[in-house]
């Protein structure tokens, strides 16, 4: 039992679902929440991130055995696949019945977020519009937040804008280390048809467009914070790409770059304070 526990942990993208669960709490309590509204928050946003992560390695699982992915569960037996696809169920419905707390708006929201993102795994990650997915789930996600509010109050266009730049952008980082593996297994999303180059300058431009959205849509006028964002937003690629050139290490100094903005975005999100 232990074994098939920590199997499921592992095939959850136990990482990355943890950072947007926590990013989706600080933002809870950034915008207004009480305690047990952050709390609801929290859960719904953890159950839809095991749903997509079961989901992923659910059906990536002939395609990790394929490139020898010995990281995998499914690949090495820990989980069996009708297991992990019990599992997708079960988080997948618990999603909008734990949203509802916030009301019938943000499960709506919330429910747009998750099944975005299972199509993302399912038919659209091989397909030319592969970004869209990561647009409108990471755009949902604030606009659930504060759709789950008393009342709930209209998400701002800007804050909802500057999230979809942000999955956008992150969608093209994430991609990066992974090409190769892909073009094996024959994975032709959006990333793969631009190429190593050209999804490095995405990256890049629409992380820098969501930084310039989280400065610049909150009425009144940016702060010094904000501003020097934007100059990092700008500078911290370029410094990535000339390193990468000295080093001979292009493609993993553009990567962490990427992710240096990628960060100081996430930061700008939660710090916004009450946005409505």
């Amino acid at each position: 039992m232990s074994t098939r526990v920590l199997g499921l942990v592992r095939a959850s993208h136990p990482e990355p679902a943890a950072a947007v669960t926590v990013v989706a709490a600080l933002l809870a309590a950034g915008t207004g929440h009480s305690a047990a509204g952050v709390a609801a928050v929290a859960l719904t946003v953890l159950a839809s991130q095991l749903a997509v992560g079961w989901s992923n390695d659910l059906i990536d699982a002939e395609r990790d055995a394929a490139v020898g992915r010995t990281d995998k569960p499914v690949t090495t037996g820990a989980v069996s696949r009708p297991a992990l696809a019990r599992a997708v169920a079960v988080a997948a419905v618990a999603t909008p019945l734990l949203a509802l707390a916030g009301g019938p708006a943000a499960a709506a929201c919330a429910t747009l977020g998750l099944v975005s993102a299972l199509l993302y795994n399912r038919p659209l990650k091989s397909t030319a519009v592969s970004v869209l997915p990561y647009a409108v789930s990471f755009g949902a996600l604030p606009a659930f937040v504060v759709l789950a509010l008393p009342g709930s109050p209209a998400p701002p266009a800007w804050l909802v804008a500057a999230a979809a730049l942000l999955g956008a952008g992150a969608h093209f980082a994430n991609v990066l280390p992974d090409l190769a593996d892909d073009a094996r297994t024959g994975v032709r999303g959006l990333p793969h048809r631009l190429g190593p180059a050209g999804s490095r300058l995405t990256a890049a431009g629409l992380l820098l467009a969501a930084t310039v959205a989280l400065v610049f849509g909150p009425p009144g006028p940016p702060s010094w914070a904000g501003l020097s964002a934007v100059a990092a937003a700008v500078a911290v690629p370029a410094l990535g790409w000339y390193a990468g050139r000295a080093t001979a290490g292009r493609s993993a100094s553009a990567f962490r770059a990427v992710l240096v903005v990628a960060l100081i975005d996430v930061l700008l999100l939660v710090t916004s304070g009450r946005v409505v």
